[in-house]
């Protein structure tokens, strides 16, 4: 079977575990600040501060920026639902803007329509290895005087006009094993305010500035040695895996027939969390069960928008129609692009896809 995602563990992830189980340092220790400091440079900012999970960092960005009951943060309903979530977390309501259809990602057009009093935050989610247009975000966050919080837990070295995404606002990444690198399980907040950081540090942890001395209220998000272990070791690989993505998406755009492609502006840097190409709706469910009768992994991602959501519309009382998202919800699939498949994966993928439209 040809597997929508493999994360890809070598021996170096696995000697830098068997050291920390051998130190005895095991949570919370110098690996985890030696993958902070690393990862702050990868983005091109000041700080970054590891959590034990891309939710929890959403969580503790969204404390530290003092975002509570009955704020309202403008964000995505194309996305994972723990970004939407994590706003509901902390008392704030989401504010759900429709998407691109050519990107996937929020429309900075749509936005200020959206904004009201109540409005403190955007948080834009960078999907499938994409970055949003940060130029025109950042401009109307700095014209209503907003907190942008960048969801970009799927965008690991990604870029918009050569600046890494992360290092516009308060950036969220997720370390999960299907992520461009991954911890295992983690998360990790960067920033360039040391105020920010410091809050998020102190979140973290139970709301200590020193030991047992609890000056507010936190958590237990911490992330371990092991886990901070295996993600230094994949951040130093993260150039190539996103490489070896870039390159399989290039083969795919070039041989792919009867389907829309994923489109890159120019300016852009996608690194392809996932390669997710636009299917009649009517096709794309035979299409799923075609793959996978001949080996292919795939994906749907997302096949309800979060506004959509039993969740949302039953308990929250959400009724907004947002086209754009309903409709890429009918037909988008991902394609298997990691890092582990071989050229005759990527033939076979290709030749699955284009045999199946081509004769239905």
């Amino acid at each position: 079977m040809i597997s929508i995602a493999k994360p890809i563990i070598e021996d170096e992830e696995k000697q830098a575990v068997l050291q920390v189980l051998e130190s005895g340092v095991l949570a919370q220790g110098p690996r985890v600040e030696e993958f902070e400091k690393s990862f702050a440079r990868m983005c091109g900012v000041e700080h970054a501060v590891a959590t034990s999970s891309g939710t929890t960092a959403l969580h503790t960005a969204l404390l530290a920026h003092k975002i509570g009951q009955g704020d309202e943060v403008i964000t995505s309903p194309f996305t994972f639902i723990a970004s939407a979530n994590s706003i509901l977390y902390v008392g704030g309501k989401p504010v759900f803007v429709d998407i691109d259809p050519n990107t996937f990602n929020i429309d900075p057009a749509k936005i200020e329509a959206a904004i009201t009093q109540k409005t403190k935050a955007i948080m834009p989610v960078h999907l499938f290895g994409l970055s949003c247009d940060m130029e025109a975000i950042q401009a109307i966050a700095d014209k209503y005087n907003l907190i942008v919080i960048e969801d970009a837990c799927q965008s690991h070295g990604a870029s918009f006009r050569g600046k890494r995404v992360g290092s516009f606002g308060t950036g969220i990444f997720s370390l999960y094993p299907t992520k461009n690198i991954t911890s295992a399980e983690g998360g990790m907040i960067t920033t360039n305010d040391s105020k920010l950081a410091d809050e998020c540090r102190i979140i973290r942890q139970h709301g200590m500035r020193r030991r047992y001395y609890h000056d507010d209220l936190g958590f237990n998000f911490r992330m371990t040695d092991v886990h901070a272990a295996i993600g230094n070791e994949q951040l130093k690989k993260l150039g190539r895996f996103n490489s070896a993505r870039q390159k399989n998406a290039k083969f795919f755009n070039e041989n792919l027939q009867f389907v829309q492609t994923p489109r890159t502006p120019e300016g852009y840097e996608h690194v392809y969390h996932q390669y997710t190409i636009k299917v009649p709706s009517d096709k794309r469910d035979a299409l799923v069960e075609h793959l996978k009768e001949r080996g292919v992994g795939s994906g749907v991602y997302y096949p309800v928008p979060v506004h959509k959501q039993s969740y949302y519309v039953n308990e929250l009382g959400y009724r907004v129609s947002l086209r754009e998202a309903e409709q890429a919800a009918e037909q988008v699939l991902s394609l298997p692009v990691h890092p582990g498949l071989s050229g005759a994966d990527l033939e076979v993928i290709v030749n699955q896809v284009n045999s199946f439209l081509a004769s239905d």
